[in-house]
């Protein structure tokens, strides 16, 4: 049993050098058609003091964004135990239908933005049992309600279910997920389902064994909090991205795309709270064009942007409309 266990520590430590190596000589090759996205939270452009709903339409009618990941938080259609409100989420996807852009809903416990886990007041009372039988129910409430709307894409299911540290999350259950994705698909067997990974931090092994396509995160500039905390620049070149998108491709016929692609500061407190020269340290126009070309060599093909309301943020609260015309270009 000694010698099993061996050997299969040193097969993974054989496959992770590999990889390392490979990661760090060549090129991925070019894509000839690249898509570009981006993720809105209404709840985040709140955070910042915006009309989110005027935010929501300047994404498509000024901007020329045909791509759009949108989370449905628990805590905000499902507030009091059982009484639902989607007014909200209606109105974000009637918007998008009218003019013919594609959805990501990203549906479950956790979803994109900080603290990740958003459960309401009366879910955090009750017990990991009765919380997923609750988050179940969710998700039938909302694929039922949506499966009609020709406009998405896919279903994400949670997001970035396995990193777990990360987020303030109660727990992490990877069988759960098993049966989310499961309800999903008996619900909504055309769609395929997309599950999201760390791009630095995992192998994406776990999500490409349960879904049709795996969603990345690539983040280039980040505050570690670490030793006090630190700004960090994350030493992986493009190459990366596509080696491990190959794997997946031949172990599990799996699609890659960039779920997350930084747009936006990450600094030790929230973007609205730190000063702009704090913000600076991490996304400036000279960082903001740096990371659009390094995921032009990743050899990806489809990127969701990361901060489409910062820019917005930045445009009509700071009247620095420079990322918004330079993420402009992507989308003509």
């Amino acid at each position: 049993m000694f010698k099993k266990i061996a050997l299969g520590f040193f097969f993974v430590f054989v496959f992770f050098f590999l990889l390392l190596l490979s990661s760090m000589i060549g090129e991925a090759p070019q894509r000839n058609n690249m898509y570009w996205g981006v993720t809105f939270s209404q709840k985040y452009a709140r955070d910042l003091g915006l009309d989110w709903q005027e935010t929501y339409l300047a994404m498509f009618d000024d901007l020329g964004v045909k791509k759009v990941r949108v989370p449905i938080y628990w805590d905000f259609v499902e507030g009091e135990e059982g009484n639902y409100y989607f007014e909200e989420v209606d109105w974000m996807f009637e918007q998008a239908l009218e003019r013919e852009i594609e959805i990501i809903p990203a549906i479950g416990m956790r979803v994109p933005r900080w603290p990740e886990c958003h459960l309401p007041d009366w879910a955090e009372r009750l017990e990991k049992g009765q919380q997923q039988e609750k988050i179940l129910q969710l998700i039938e409430e909302i694929v039922l309600r949506y499966r009609g709307n020709e406009s998405i894409v896919y279903w994400q299911i949670e997001n970035e279910p396995f990193l777990t540290t990360f987020g303030e999350c109660p727990w992490a259950d990877k069988d759960f997920l098993k049966q989310e994705v499961n309800l999903v698909r008996s619900l909504d067997p055309e769609r395929p389902i997309l599950i999201s990974e760390s791009g630095e931090l995992s192998t994406w092994f776990k999500g490409a064994q349960i879904a049709d396509t795996v969603g990345t995160s690539i983040y280039r500039r980040t505050w570690w909090h670490a030793v006090g905390g630190i700004y960090t620049k994350i030493p992986i070149r493009p190459v990366h991205y596509y080696r491990k998108s190959q794997i997946i491709d031949r172990l599990f016929e799996t699609n890659v795309i960039c779920t997350e692609l930084q747009a936006e500061p990450w600094g030790p407190a929230p973007t609205f709270i730190i000063s702009l020269e704090e913000q600076e340290k991490t996304m400036n126009i000279d960082i903001f064009r740096d990371n659009i070309e390094y995921a032009k060599r990743t050899g990806l093909s489809e990127f969701y942007l990361w901060g489409v309301e910062w820019w917005y943020w930045m445009k009509t609260i700071h009247e620095q409309d420079e990322f918004w015309e330079e993420a402009k270009k992507l989308f003509e």
